[in-house]
């Protein structure tokens, strides 16, 4: 026994020299690694060759000698494990077969991913606190990544969404209900899932993703029909009307009654859900006299009350669908109809209409001259009655009523102010008022005389033929004609700034020149004018001629002929120097012709110099009266006045000299 002991390992490490065999059948290697060096050192015997076998992970390995190496980068998510069978063969017989074993190991290398974008899910008004309203596998994500742990958080985007849903756990993302729900405060909430692979955030490597979640709020059945109006309410309970009526004893009132605060009306207390409310009489007190429409609620009498009573109704309104119903009480009091009386909402009336109109023409309001005056009447204890008033005018035979409305009777040729008592009386409960009707007749204002016709083949004033414009066609307000009256005004001045502007541009030139040339014509040496109307002494006994009388147009005088120039032998016996004049047939008299004082004597001739007139002042000349002849003298052409100065300068002294025949002052 001890000799075969120690033959053992020699026969094991024979039998070992004529097998393969690996250094290694066992790796661990991380995913994503790209692996050069040889995984395994083979051992082939002498004789025998080393292969992949079919078990092999395909395309995975590859023998380059006696070494092993992995072709491919391991990735996790595909292959958890690789595996090489190798055959060690003699020939065409498969002498060993070993195999290697590569464990892949995971790393997070992968983002979590939600298998929707935006999820939208219903819950019910009504739900109960603490229900899982979404579960869990419809709000995970998926991470590749086998070995992480995924961390929910649920932010939320509307505002106070995060009071009434949260999620189970971070690791659990069920959304849980928190707090009752109202529809008619928040129909939606809309949440912001977050998933992260990382316990941390600022962990790396670490992935993340999003997902919308909204949670729409259905409205759920919860509150009966609601009698309107309301005299308290909130989005859960209505403190509902009750209704009033009268009806008069002795008739049968048709159409629906008219209740206090108003109709019989009731909704669905869940206006989201909004069902429609079937009306009934659920008493049986009114002994049938009342009906009440299944749809529309209006309360009717199917016949008359003999007597005076009240009744008290109970009207059910259910939903359609029996779901829920509610119940209101209505009170209908019938009384005697021979205290009511009518009333008039105004005492008096006011109306207008065109003199000239016929029969059957409506009566205008005055205050609103587009609408017809209507006059009506109302009982305040049986408004239903007011269909069974009627109207008539008791004491005016030029107007009628024709229901609530004012017309003519008859033509209406006077102008002036007309009253009328109308009286309205109801037939159901005999009641009856009186008012009074303020109707003014007004001359409609003739339209405006043309002769032109208007457009459109009009006819011209006067006509009553289309075309014609009238008065009441033309009116304008007075803001209308002032802003016509500002515009016309402008343009007014506009064109006659530009007539100013174009009689400057064309004539101003001409002004300036004939003003120069008529002072340098007249005196070149002296700054003065001579009056060239005055003749000769002989000549100046006139008369003051007289103003002329205006006329009515101005008309252009005819150009008088020149006067004739004085003759030698008149011209003599004035001889005198030009300082001396004479005194009418008198005795001559030298007087003075420089004076400062100016005298208006007839026949003198003088220059008078006026104290108060500055250097600078230009010289003005005064012409003195003349007679006839000098007038239409000097109204001549200009050149007639200058042959008439030549003449007078050829006389020389004895034929009288220019300054006796002028009187000028400086």
């Amino acid at each position: 026994m001890g000799a075969w002991a120690l033959l053992l390992p020699l026969l094991v490490a024979t039998a070992q020299a004529q097998v393969c065999s690996v250094s290694n059948t066992y790796f661990e290697v991380s995913e994503n690694t790209n692996q050069s060096e040889p995984l395994a050192d083979i051992y082939v015997p002498e004789g025998q060759q080393v292969t992949l076998g079919p078990s092999s992970t395909p395309l995975a390995f590859r023998i380059q000698g006696t070494q092993l190496f992995l072709d491919v980068t391991p990735d996790y998510e595909k292959h958890t494990m690789l595996q090489a069978q190798l055959e060690c063969r003699r020939g065409d017989t498969v002498v060993t077969l070993l195999r290697v074993f590569v464990f892949v190991l995971d790393i997070n290398d992968n983002a979590p991913v939600f298998p929707f974008v935006t999820k939208l899910e219903n819950v019910s008004e009504d739900t109960k606190v603490n229900t899982i309203v979404v579960p869990e596998t419809k709000l995970e994500a998926h991470d590749p990544d086998k070995s992480d742990i995924l961390f929910y958080t649920l932010q939320e985007v509307t505002p106070g969404a995060s009071n009434f849903f949260s999620l189970v756990g971070t690791n659990l993302p069920a959304l849980r209900l928190d707090r009752s729900l109202d529809f008619y405060r928040c129909q939606n909430m809309t949440f912001q899932l977050l998933v992260r692979d990382t316990q941390e955030q600022n962990v790396a490597p670490s992935h993340t993703a999003t997902a919308t979640v909204i949670l729409e709020v259905q409205p759920a059945d919860l509150r009966p029909p609601w009698f309107l109006p309301c005299a308290y309410s909130d989005s859960h309970v209505c403190i509902q009307a009750e209704y009033h009526g009268a009806v008069p004893t002795g008739h049968t009132l048709q159409g629906p009654l008219t209740l206090r605060p108003g109709p019989i009306y009731a909704v669905d207390g869940d206006w989201g859900i909004n069902q429609s409310i079937l009306y009934s009489i659920v008493s049986e007190r009114d002994d049938g006299t009342f009906a009440i429409d299944a749809y529309s609620g209006n309360l009717t009498m199917t016949g008359a009350v003999r007597s005076p009573k009240t009744f008290t109704l109970l009207v059910k309104g259910e939903q359609a669908d029996h779901a829920r119903y509610s119940v209101t009480r209505v009170t209908i009091e019938a009384r005697n109809a021979n205290g009511s009386l009518l009333q008039f909402p105004e005492s008096r009336y006011r109306g207008t209409v065109a003199l000239g109109s016929g029969a059957g023409v409506p009566v205008r309001d005055a205050a609103s001259p587009s609408q017809p005056l209507r006059i009506w009447a109302r009982d305040p204890e049986f408004p239903d009655s007011d269909s069974a008033t009627t109207y008539r005018i008791t004491n005016n035979t030029n107007f009628r009523m024709d229901g609530e409305t004012v017309v003519t009777a008859a033509l209406l040729a006077d102008e002036g102010v007309f009253y009328a008592e109308v009286e309205a009386t109801n037939t159901v409960t005999a009641s009856g008022a009186t008012t009074v009707v303020e109707i003014q007749v007004l001359e409609e204002e003739a339209p405006t005389p043309t002769g032109t016709p208007e457009p459109g083949g009009g006819s011209t004033a006067g006509d009553s033929k289309p075309g014609v414009s009238h008065t009441e066609d033309q009116r304008f307000s007075t803001v209308e004609m002032a802003a016509l009256g500002g515009v016309l005004g402008a343009l007014l001045v506009l064109t006659l700034i530009a007539l100013l502007i174009l009689v400057h541009k064309h004539y101003g030139h001409r002004f300036k020149c004939c003003s120069g040339k008529a002072q340098e014509h007249q005196h070149p040496q002296l700054s003065g004018f001579d009056n060239q109307a005055f003749h000769a002494p002989q000549e100046s006994n006139w008369a003051p001629a007289p103003s002329p009388s205006p006329a009515p147009t101005p008309a252009v005088a005819p150009e008088p002929a020149p006067p004739e120039p004085p003759s030698l032998q008149a011209l003599d016996p004035a001889s005198e120097s030009p300082e001396v004049a004479r005194d009418g047939g008198g005795p001559a008299a030298v007087r003075s012709i420089l004076t400062k004082e100016r005298r208006p004597e007839g026949g003198y001739k003088a220059v008078w110099f006026g104290e108060d007139i500055g250097a600078e002042a230009d010289v003005v000349v005064l012409n003195t009266p003349a007679s006839d002849a000098a007038g239409a003298a000097d109204s001549g052409s200009e050149d007639s006045s200058d042959e008439a100065e030549a003449e007078a300068e050829a006389e020389g002294p004895g034929g009288g000299s220019r300054d006796d025949a002028s009187s000028t002052y400086v």
